[in-house]
């Protein structure tokens, strides 16, 4: 379709476009349409409400709204429900936890397994990000960037079967120690604490990696500079310029890598043994089997993330703390 428009100067010169006007041009001049935009738009409340509705709509319906109905099937006592009978509200679901020990171990182990992965994936992904930030030029940082992203584009249980290529007895690790001659007989790496860690660490890196890239991007180069000039060295700049300047990426940092590793549920299972049996294989084993068990499955999943809520709540006043430089 093609529009027969000409242009034409007004009396002060400018230029107005004449003749049959597109449809969006028709809409936007209606005078109806014109008035309803700026009833939408007359203040900064309603600018943010129009831009905030979707998302708010997602979290409610895609986030915070299966989170309520996991609750509502944690308090009852059986789902689903048959038809015709009543149902019954309980906290046995949740005192089955508190009353049997056997289920605090893999609690446990994932708690400090998250903890023990976060710090390590924080330890291994600053110097990269710090690389990145403060040794690269600023137009090969995207180059470098996307090179870092393009593994996270393939899917968790192939990058967990990568792992498992690459830790396996016939692997690239073992092949390449035999080949040096530092082995003899190729190392169980696999189903093992560090084979499942070093899967959470390789899953989780990015979600480190960012925080941190943005925080120490944005640090002045001058203020390295000037405590050179001073006389500091290399790791005093670091550990009093750049450490407590990025104590905000590194707390976002730890706090994603540390919620996500409490919920991995497949790497565990194919890169862990009977020895690193975590929380998340334990809620799923409820939800294998008959619906009876399913509300005690959900009520294992709300303690598996009231827990890992409180602990991060507590790691980020404690963060807080630090950048105001209050440590009581």
């Amino acid at each position: 379709m093609t529009y027969d428009a000409s242009v034409r100067k007004d009396s002060d010169g400018h230029a107005v476009a004449s003749g049959p006007r597109p449809f969006w041009g028709r809409v936007a001049n209606w005078g109806p349409y014109r008035a309803f935009a700026v009833f939408l738009t007359a203040s900064p409340r309603r600018q943010f409400f129009i831009l905030a509705a979707f998302p708010i709509l997602w979290l409610l319906t895609q986030h915070l709204g299966p989170m309520l109905q996991m609750l509502r099937v944690s308090l009852i006592d059986a789902y689903p429900v048959a038809p015709g009978t009543p149902q019954e509200f309980t906290l046995d679901n949740y005192m089955r936890f508190f009353g049997d020990s056997i289920f605090w171990m893999p609690f446990f182990r994932t708690l400090t397994f998250a903890a023990v992965f976060t710090f390590c994936t924080l330890i291994i992904t600053y110097p990269v990000a710090y690389f990145l930030a403060r040794h690269v030029s600023r137009k090969n940082q995207m180059l470098f960037l996307l090179l870092l992203l393009i593994p996270f584009w393939v899917g968790e249980i192939v990058r967990t079967y990568a792992i498992m290529i690459l830790l396996g007895n016939t692997g690239a690790v073992n092949l390449v120690l035999k080949w040096f001659g530092l082995i003899d007989r190729p190392i169980p790496f696999m189903y093992t604490s560090f084979s499942m860690g070093v899967g959470i660490v390789y899953l989780t890196a990015l979600y480190m990696l960012l925080p941190l890239y943005s925080a120490l991007e944005k640090l002045p180069q001058s203020m390295n500079e000037a405590a050179a000039d001073l006389g500091a060295g290399a790791w005093t700049r670091f550990r009093r310029i750049s450490l407590p300047l990025t104590i905000e990426g590194i707390s976002s940092g730890c706090t994603l890598v540390f919620l996500i590793s409490t919920g991995f549920y497949a790497t565990p299972v194919l890169l862990g043994g009977p020895s690193t049996t975590v929380f998340a294989e334990t809620i799923a084993g409820f939800f294998h089997v008959a619906g009876d068990e399913w509300p005690t499955g959900a009520a294992f999943a709300v303690i598996m993330f009231a827990a890992a809520l409180v602990i991060t709540g507590v790691f980020q006043k404690l963060m807080y703390m630090l950048r105001k430089g209050d440590t009581r």
